[in-house]
């Protein structure tokens, strides 16, 4: 299933630092594999050597072009962090974190405010294919003050190990089963999948996966900051990014300048019940794409009310159950692909129009092509899933038993059939993960915490906007711009005035008096429509999905995911 300091100059002698990681887990329990109660213990750490990025990989992280396609400006520059394994023996066995930075181009030192490091979700995304994009999308006098640094998570990408626990063109070869079953023997054959893919993971990385948490990627962020030489670092975090921000918060406040959260995760809800909310969510989203659908019946021609598009849209899953378009395209298929709709509107003429040519005529090529941009798995999509599923099933205890996760969905797919199944599914090796899961860290803004800006759209999908607002009541620092539409990662992505928001905060932290309210860029039209579009802002182009970033998940994932 498919759900993203320095170098001695002259030498190449590094000088060993060994740093304090000096601020103590706060109330509440703490993933094992962390050094809660014992924080204070001495990680070794070494100066950041910076080099030249290989030429191999994304473009984004090899700084060749920019996430819109534009010349890059200045090129990237790439290093490993080494951190420990064990958090309770940081002496003993280490791993490697591959990050990336776009130096701050201000000749005044009095001018430079440190490191920004960035994060697009998952988890399971890469953070190096996201550095360019920010740096081109902030102002240029914003993005000249900071070293904008991007990181893969331990396990993800480039960062060693990166986790691979099966050939994602055997696994997941199309068509896959339904994700939605109909009899018992379906529900063995996907109960079957999900353990297998649990044994997989464990056979190859039984001493890594008891050490794959948020509270530890939290931890190597802070010796990526020591080996950077800083004291404070900045974060810029999307979708599960935010939590991962927020734990850094709560373990390490005095290391905080400023920090940006976009699109926020429920901290309270981690992880079971966060997916059933977002069952939800995405069912009102997936309606909101229905309804244009409708209200566009002259073009697209597959019903003019909601209610009918929800039944031509239905009716093309069912089809696709017994025969597969192009015979790839299955029901599962079908809904890893139209997930992409729930993330972002801007989609939605293109998603239309495939399903509206494979409907009306029995066209599949471009319903075909969706899925291959956007539903299929390939290597990289596979260690996103690895992680994803090695960090959310160790975070946080999931139901091992199989009665409770059938009731739970049963009750779910009655208001939301969209999502339901197909989420369950994709989270369903967590019942079978072969080690247990922990205690989350307890989330909140202690006193020594600056202020903090959150950014969230009214009717996320992916992180619902009540999650947000819980968020919101455990830091009281914090100030939320709310924009009034429905994508998912909201920042950068041509809405000025929450941009401006972004920007008068990271240049001089400066926050609205209180909560604020932005309006939502316009819907898409359709294309060739000859409809005018109404006034709106200019926008900047969006993180493509599939190079791994704000959109989070949803071209590296593709899931309906914190991502």
């Amino acid at each position: 299933m498919k759900r993203v300091m320095g170098v001695v100059a002259g030498m190449a002698v590094l000088v060993a630092l060994v740093a304090s990681v000096d601020e103590p887990a706060l109330a509440g329990g703490a993933a094992a594999g962390a050094a809660a109660g014992n924080a204070a213990q001495a990680v070794p750490v070494t100066p950041v050597v910076w080099g030249a990025c290989p030429a191999t990989g994304a473009k984004q992280a090899a700084g060749e072009q920019v996430a819109d396609g534009r010349a890059a400006r200045p090129a990237l520059e790439c290093a490993t962090v080494r951190v420990p394994l064990d958090y309770h023996h940081p002496g003993g066995r280490s791993i490697k974190v591959a990050i990336n930075r776009i130096k701050a181009r201000t000749s005044r030192s009095a001018d430079r405010l440190g490191a920004l490091l960035v994060n697009p979700g998952g988890p399971g995304a890469s953070g190096r294919a996201l550095t360019q994009y920010v740096a081109a999308g902030l102002p240029a006098d914003v993005s000249a003050r900071y070293d904008i640094v991007g990181f893969d998570p331990r396990g993800v990408g480039a960062s060693e190990p990166a986790l691979h626990c099966v050939d994602p063109d055997v696994f997941y070869r199309a068509p896959r089963p339904d994700a939605v079953p109909h009899t018992a023997a379906d529900e063995r054959t996907l109960l079957g999948r999900a353990a297998e893919y649990a044994r997989r993971c464990g056979e190859k990385y039984s001493w890594l996966l008891p050490h794959l948490t948020t509270e530890n990627a939290a931890r190597d962020m802070d010796v990526i900051r020591a080996a950077l030489g800083e004291e404070r670092i900045s974060y810029l975090g999307f979708s599960y990014g935010t939590y991962l921000g927020a734990v850094y918060a709560t373990l390490f406040p005095k290391r905080v300048r400023r920090l940006v959260m976009d699109s926020t995760v429920d901290p309270t809800a981690v992880w079971y019940r966060s997916n059933l909310a977002q069952d939800y969510s995405f069912e009102h989203r997936h309606r909101q794409f229905l309804a244009w659908t409708a209200k566009h019946h002259d073009v697209y021609k597959l019903g003019g009310s909601l209610r009918q598009t929800q039944f031509a849209y239905y009716a093309m899953r069912d089809r696709l159950r017994t025969r597969p378009a192009g015979g790839i395209v299955g029901p599962s298929e079908l809904d890893d692909t139209f997930t992409i709709a729930g993330y972002s509107n801007r989609v939605w003429p293109q998603f239309a129009e495939a399903w509206s040519a494979y409907v009306r005529r029995g066209d599949a090529r471009n319903l075909i092509a969706l899925y291959n941009k956007h539903g299929k798995n390939d290597t990289a999509d596979e260690n996103g899933y690895a992680v994803y599923l090695g960090v959310q099933c160790r975070d946080a205890r999931w139901p091992r038993r199989w009665a409770e996760w059938r009731a739970d969905m049963s009750e779910a797919h009655r208001k939301a059939p969209f999502l339901t199944w197909p989420n369950a599914w994709f989270n369903a090796p967590c019942m079978f993960w072969p080690v247990q899961g922990g205690t989350p860290v307890d989330v909140r803004g202690p006193a020594k915490l600056p202020p903090i800006l959150m950014l969230q759209s009214r009717d996320d999908a992916a992180t619902p906007y009540e999650g947000a607002l819980r968020m919101r009541r455990l830091f009281p620092q914090a100030r939320m711009v709310v924009d009034q539409g429905g994508n998912h990662g909201v920042a950068l992505g041509g809405n000025q005035c929450v941009d401006r928001h972004l920007a008068a905060y990271l240049r001089n932290g400066t926050l609205p008096r209180r909560d604020a309210v932005c309006d939502a860029l316009p819907d898409p039209l359709p294309a060739g429509s000859g409809e005018r579009a109404p006034a709106r802002q200019a926008q900047r182009t969006p993180l493509p999905l599939g190079a791994g970033g704000l959109l989070g998940v949803l071209g590296m994932l593709g899931l309906p995911k914190l991502g």
